[in-house]
Parts: C-alpha cells; structure tokens; sequence
C-alpha cells in the first residue's frame, strides 16, 4: 500500500498545466549509509502525473492506494543531496506500480 501525501501543479514541455501527486511507500526500508557506514531507515516516495484537477488532489492527500512503489532501471542522471551538497549519479528511479501489474522487474530482484 502506498500514500498521496502531497500534489504539485507542474508545467508539460507542450506548455499545458497538469498535477502531479507525491506517493509514499507504506513499508519501512532499513539501508546502510554510504557515507557513515549506519544504518537509516527511509520510506520509497515518487511522483506521478495525473488528470485531477486541484480540487481532487487535495481530496486524494492522505488516501491509501493498493499498490506499491519500485526501484526501477533508468538512464543515469545526476541528483544533488540537499543536505551535503553531494553529487552522485543516479541509475534508477522509484516508480509506482498499481497492485494488478506488479509483475515490473524490480533493480536488484532474482528473476
């Protein structure tokens, strides 16, 4: 299960006005910090566009969705941590998949 717990109104590259909604996996997931070595524990997020209008989206936050949120084999990218101004170079990105089609190959899974 995941959860909306925000929405953005955001701008498509054709110029058109659309919302985005923010899910948050329901699962804690424990992971080891490259920099200190220590474990953390951290929840999945990803956005994900959508047709609702505003008025919608702000009914939508704080529902509960069947599904779940994956790590997905993308293109690398870069991203910059926020809060030590680090560069790393990212090769996956956190995807949502609704309960019926969660047959997606997951990074890392045994197949």
């Amino acid at each position: 299960m995941v959860n909306v717990i925000a929405f953005q109104k955001r701008t498509s590259q054709e110029g058109k006005e659309y919302f985005a909604i923010q899910l948050q996996s329901s699962d804690i997931e424990f992971q080891i910090s490259s920099t200190t070595g220590r474990p953390y524990a951290t929840l999945r997020k990803c956005w994900m566009s959508s047709t609702f209008d505003e008025m919608t989206c702000k009914l939508l936050v704080g529902r509960e969705i069947s599904g779940s949120i994956i790590k997905e084999e993308c293109e690398p990218y870069s991203y910059v941590n926020e809060e030590t101004g680090e560069e790393v170079i990212v090769k996956f990105r956190n995807t949502f998949v609704p309960i019926e089609s969660e047959e997606r190959k997951v990074v890392g899974a045994i197949v």
